[in-house]
């Protein structure tokens, strides 16, 4: 039985059809995949059938029906639920709230919780989500606040669950988590619609897989007919080779040196960085691996100025830059792929072509006289978005908040890439990327090394971690436990380090 059906859906924006002539079918108990291309136009479509956007054209059914579904209510009441790619969530509310909001039970003229919070811990028990109804949505990770917008579709009694991009900020513990969960709501008799990039979670979790490319059908398959090679070649139209053969670092001058670098927590007071020290030199890739919560994120924050509050020594081309502003940072060396691209990448309400020059603006080649020299910006974003392949509906004037997340990764990756530097600091720079994606900037994080630059990697895919780096510092509960040679190192001895299951006696200076 086909619980959807999509039919012929053709959505347009201006100066771009982002689904053209779209079919998808999806039957009854399956987890049906939905892959294709940064730009593709997987989101848009599941925007029009959870009623988000109206389609131009076409038609859709629910159990066989015509459904007209003009909202997320409506789509609600059609029993479809969403997990969007960026959570739909009130930072400042409670778990309860949020969960409970637009569906709040009113007793006497006040809100009554008791029902909704029994509920709540029903649902995070069954499923094991350990979520705590009060706590307030600012304060618990990434991972849960994933796990409440899934608990927001289970408490409105939804049959039809979309999950959009769910694995792209999860940890590779969490995502195996998300599988299993997966599993168990089929086996309940919902039905999935899943989309990712991740090929081999495709393999691992879905029955059959619909492909897009720009915008278009391409075909639908059943996951065991198809390998990964054929998938990842049917979504951007050419073969992709994600092994690199890496020559042996050309090793220069060293550009980063982090000397004793400890912080505190301001809530516990707790050290989230213990007496963290090493160096990356010039043509090479040092990564910084652990399971997410380790310190990852405090060491590069404290390196690139977003924390300041942090004890030791941090120098960049021999200059100590421990107290310089982030401006100075940015204009003396360093460009940063930030892990979070909404928070500190881009200015979502600003176009393409101004979120391209946020850092360089005020330098002579985009200013005449101290007035902003606005050719000169549009030049640069028409250069940029042919060479990185960003594809936007109304080119350098599109607003940021408009594009799919991977073309906005691709904003931030041009910028950085090409803004003058000696050392680039990437943090999950393929994050919600698209095999065809991943592979250029693979290519020119690797371009960067051997024109003998310094790059420091900060990733939580093991496979990225392992592909292209050489060397690996992995900390556990904010020390270093480990530095390894890539080449000399194993996935199972990383899993073992990340764990804190086991450490090297001596990383004291790395």
């Amino acid at each position: 039985m086909k619980v959807i059906e999509m039919l012929n859906i053709t959505k347009e924006f201006p100066g771009i059809i982002a689904n053209d002539n779209v079919t998808l079918e999806v039957n009854k108990g399956e987890i049906h995949a939905l892959l294709g291309e940064n730009g593709a136009g997987k989101s848009t479509l599941m925007s029009v059938l959870f009623g988000l956007y109206e389609p131009e054209h076409g038609e859709i059914k629910v159990n066989g029906e015509f459904a007209k579904i003009h909202n997320p209510n409506d789509a609600n009441r059609y029993g479809i639920g969403m997990v969007h790619q960026h959570f739909k969530l009130v930072q400042k509310f409670t778990v309860l709230e949020n969960v409970v909001l637009g569906l709040e039970d009113v007793k006497n003229g006040l809100i009554s919780m008791t029902d909704a919070r029994k509920k709540v811990l029903e649902i995070s028990k069954k499923y094991n989500f350990l979520v705590e109804p009060d706590e307030l949505i600012e304060n618990i990770s990434v991972g849960q606040q994933q796990r409440v917008e899934i608990i927001k579709m289970l408490y409105r009694n939804n049959e039809i669950l979309i999950f959009d991009e769910p694995t792209a900020v999860l940890t590779p513990q969490e995502i195996d988590e998300l599988m299993n969960i997966m599993k168990q709501l089929i086996g309940e008799g919902k039905s999935i619609i899943f989309i990712t990039h991740k090929l081999n979670e495709i393999k691992e979790v879905a029955d059959r897989v619909t492909i897009l490319r720009k915008g278009r059908y391409i075909g639908t398959y059943n996951v065991d007919d198809v390998s990964v090679e054929e998938m990842s070649e049917l979504m951007v139209g050419r073969k992709i080779d994600l092994n690199f053969d890496l020559d042996e670092p050309n090793l220069g001058k060293t550009v980063l040196k982090v000397e004793n670098l400890s912080l505190n927590s301001n809530d516990t007071g707790r050290k989230q960085l213990h007496n963290i020290s090493f160096e990356v030199k010039e043509g090479e890739i040092l990564c910084i691996a652990g399971i997410e919560g380790n310190g990852q994120s405090e060491l590069v924050y404290s390196i690139t100025g977003l924390i300041d509050d942090y004890e030791g020594a941090i120098t960049l081309d021999s200059q100590d830059i421990s107290k310089k502003s982030i401006r100075f940072r940015n204009t003396n060396g360093l460009s940063h792929i930030p892990e979070d691209r909404h928070k500190y990448g881009l200015v979502l309400d600003y176009t393409l072509e101004e979120n391209l020059v946020l850092q360089t603006y005020f330098k002579n080649n985009f200013n005449n006289k101290g007035l902003i020299d606005f050719g000169s910006i549009r030049k640069n974003a028409e250069n940029l978005i042919n060479q990185y392949d960003i594809r936007s509906g109304q080119g350098p004037i599109t607003l940021a908040r408009s594009m799919s997340g991977g073309n906005q990764q691709k904003v931030i990756v041009a910028r950085e890439m090409e803004k003058e530097h000696k050392l680039m600091i990437a943090c999950q720079p393929t994050r919600g990327l698209d095999v065809g994606a991943i592979e250029y900037i693979h290519r020119q994080l690797i371009k960067q090394r051997n024109d003998g630059k310094a790059v420091l990697l900060v990733s939580l895919e093991l496979s990225e971690v392992l592909g292209i780096s050489d060397r690996i510092i992995v900390l556990y509960e904010g020390k270093i436990v480990a530095n390894l040679r890539t080449k000399d190192t194993s996935e199972r001895d990383l899993g073992l380090y990340m764990s804190g299951a086991k450490r090297m006696e001596d990383v004291t200076n790395v």
